[in-house]
């Protein structure tokens, strides 16, 4: 398994895209299956969010100067996503805004990772090489584990 750092974030973005699909294709009346699939969404997004604020955002900034506004955008979208998410946490899949938060959700998640992956992540490749950003993906991996559960326990929340 490659521990390049892009290559890592992209398998996440995918991992989510699938719970997103997942959740579109469940039926109107599916409230466990989609308190399940939002559940996932949350500890997907909430670890992801935490390892590219703690680790990746700053090394592609260091490396990359010139990324410094996809960064500081990159924050605030997450910003955006973390409170979402923790509305999310303990909203019932009855309630007639669940759907909508998800779907909304969905779109400024989409929005972020086509910025990410098409605008800066090739930047970010090419200035860091092979090397390091192998390196940078087994931080990103032994971190995992240290992510909080709470999305609104990552710094972007507070930013």
């Amino acid at each position: 398994m490659s521990t390049d750092a892009i290559v890592l974030l992209k398998n996440d973005h995918k991992t989510v895209e699938k719970l997103f699909k997942e959740f579109e294709k469940a039926g109107d009346e599916a409230y466990r299956e989609k308190r399940r699939i939002a559940d996932a969404i949350i500890e997907e997004l909430t670890v992801h969010a935490y390892i590219e604020e703690e680790i990746f955002y700053p090394a592609a900034r260091e490396a990359v100067p010139e990324t410094k506004d996809h960064v500081l955008e990159s924050v605030e979208e997450h910003h955006v996503v973390v409170w979402m998410l923790s509305e999310l946490v303990d909203l019932d899949p009855h309630h007639e805004t669940f759907d909508a938060k998800v779907t909304v959700l969905t779109e400024n998640v989409r929005h972020h990772v086509e910025e990410e992956e098409d605008e800066w992540f090739p930047e970010v490749r090419s200035a860091m090489g092979r090397k390091r950003l192998q390196e940078l993906g087994q931080r990103m991996i032994d971190a995992r584990s240290a992510a909080p559960k709470n999305p609104l326990a990552l710094k972007s929340a507070k930013a």
